[in-house]
């Protein structure tokens, strides 16, 4: 029997034209594959939601991104009404999504990340800068690089009251130099490792999601043991997390002061981008695996934690 498909996508957080684009691109993937789908535009109504998930689908696929779809909101709902959804559980979106949590899973397991602290929004604006030059300074919970900034020397932060719509707190890291890699992982299994140069700047928002603007190397021009420890790293960060379904680990590879070079892991995507420009299904492409067969697997792997 073809099972039903409901694609959440959209939401309400600053990532929902991407999601808008993901969600599109699956359900194209989905119908191809021999699936029935329902596109749903989620709205911050949990009511509505549930009115739009009847009558009831086989399996949800959550090409949400953002506050909502990201960080466990959508997966408690979506568990009270035991509708199996693909990507990770309530508790991994959650820990995932909060930087600074996240960062305390990977120190325990052995991750090394960049060291970095939270400071309450005021308490930035009185200081100005509370770490040495350079610094990324970026939101806690949020992805797609949204309001991540880049504090180099001789750079004054442009941050102030009303340009800061992301919550009281502020993560400060130290800034790595060096390499941009990104690894996709799969059930159990990193998949491979993608080097991205940005033609300007660093891989922010708008080199994401413009095309043309950063260069893809698949698989990563790595050396051997430093593009295996990338793998092991993610799928390390994956599991300690509790993550299930796809992934996506964004680390650095300091190689400035020569071979070997060191490895920090940045963050753990619980919802990667699906879009044309999108990471995962670039690495998983290389792998043999279409995207039709990528969004197909996750579906038939789409399940509920409780």
């Amino acid at each position: 029997m073809t099972k039903n498909v409901a694609v959440l996508m959209g939401g309400w957080s600053a990532e929902r034209e991407v999601s808008l684009v993901s969600g599109r691109e699956c359900a194209q993937a989905l119908e191809q594959a021999g699936y029935r789908v329902t596109l749903i535009d989620v709205v911050r109504d949990p009511i509505k939601l549930i009115a739009s998930l009847t009558p009831r689908p086989d399996a949800v696929f959550n090409a949400l991104h953002g506050r909502g779809g990201e960080d466990g909101c959508i997966q408690g709902v979506l568990e009270m009404l035991r509708l199996p959804y693909t990507h990770s559980g309530l508790l991994a979106s959650a820990l995932a999504m909060d930087k600074p949590q996240a960062k305390r899973v990977f120190a325990a397991v052995g991750i090394p990340c960049p060291e970095g602290r939270v400071v309450k929004r005021q308490a930035f604006l009185a200081s100005g800068s509370p770490i040495p030059k350079p610094y990324v300074l970026k939101p806690t919970n949020e992805g797609s690089s949204v309001g991540v900034r880049v504090i180099k020397n001789g750079n004054v932060p442009n941050f102030t009251e009303e340009n800061w719509p992301y919550g009281e707190e502020v993560l400060i890291e130290r800034y790595v130099p060096g390499r941009e890699i990104t690894v996709a992982v799969m059930g159990d299994r990193a998949l491979g490792a993608t080097e991205i140069r940005p033609l300007e700047g660093f891989y922010d928002y708008r080199a994401k999601y413009t095309e043309g603007q950063a260069v893809h190397l698949c698989p990563a021009p790595l050396p051997h043991p430093v593009y295996d420890e990338a793998l092991r790293l993610a799928e390390l960060a994956h599991e300690a997390l509790g993550c299930r379904g796809v992934s996506r680990a964004d680390l650095r590879y300091d190689d400035t002061a020569g071979e070997p070079g060191r490895l920090f892991m940045l963050e753990v995507n619980t919802q990667p981008g699906m879009t044309p420009l999108s990471l995962v299904p670039e690495i998983a492409q290389h792998c043999g695996i279409s995207f039709p067969a990528l969004v197909s697997w996750m579906v038939e792997n789409a399940r509920c934690d409780s």
